[in-house]
């Protein structure tokens, strides 16, 4: 008999801090993997094939959808991505946790084939906070923040579909919020069927 891994869905608007929380939460945690999005778009400096993304040609992804390996995928402007269901599956099987961090199009794809992924947005604590953090990155012009606003009102709209809702205001309250998301899951009765199964034959054994 083996333990099942959970899927979860980690989503959050461009700003919320959502990949600096799950970085972070893999550092605490060593029985959860990020899955890697395989992507047609070119590698750039200092990205690793396989680490950061599974780089792929357009026709090898559509091959990939042709046999539907992928949970869900997209298209963002002239490039795809998308997450591969074998390896998710596998690292599920092994009794390892798995996290999907996509937006909230690719959650409802997601659910569509595994409902009993456990789902967890993450939202700023403020517009004003948001703003302040994506200007904070000196990285971009004005009208570009104002997009990226934008964007972000549109997506975080969507954190009702969502199991969970951490808010992104303190950072390490935040992660401890998202670790006892996992931690909680793993306590449910009906993830533990197999633990109880050993503790019962060894409390009845001779």
């Amino acid at each position: 008999m083996s333990v099942t891994g959970t899927l979860y869905i980690v989503s959050a608007p461009s700003g919320a801090g959502k990949t600096s929380l799950v970085k972070e939460l893999l550092k605490q945690d060593g029985g959860i993997r990020v899955s890697v999005s395989h992507t047609t778009r070119p590698t750039r400096p200092g990205e690793v094939d396989g680490q950061d993304y599974n780089f792929v040609s357009m026709t090898e992804f559509d091959q990939l959808i042709e046999t539907h390996s992928f949970l869900e995928y997209a298209e963002v402007f002239t490039n795809k991505y998308g997450t591969s269901r074998i390896w998710v599956e596998e690292q599920l099987a092994k009794g390892t946790d798995v996290i999907l961090e996509i937006d909230w199009q690719g959650a409802q794809q997601v659910r569509k084939l595994m409902p009993e992924a456990v789902s967890v947005f993450i939202l700023p604590p403020s517009r004003e906070e948001l703003r302040r953090r994506l200007t904070g990155r000196g990285q971009d012009a004005e009208e570009v923040i104002d997009l990226r606003m934008s964007q972000a009102v549109s997506e975080m709209v969507h954190f009702d579909e969502f199991d969970f809702v951490v808010i992104n205001d303190q950072f390490d309250k935040a992660l401890a919020e998202l670790h006892a998301i996992f931690k909680a899951q793993r306590l449910l009765l009906t993830n533990q069927r197999v633990r109880q199964a050993y503790l019962l034959a060894d409390l009845l054994s001779e």
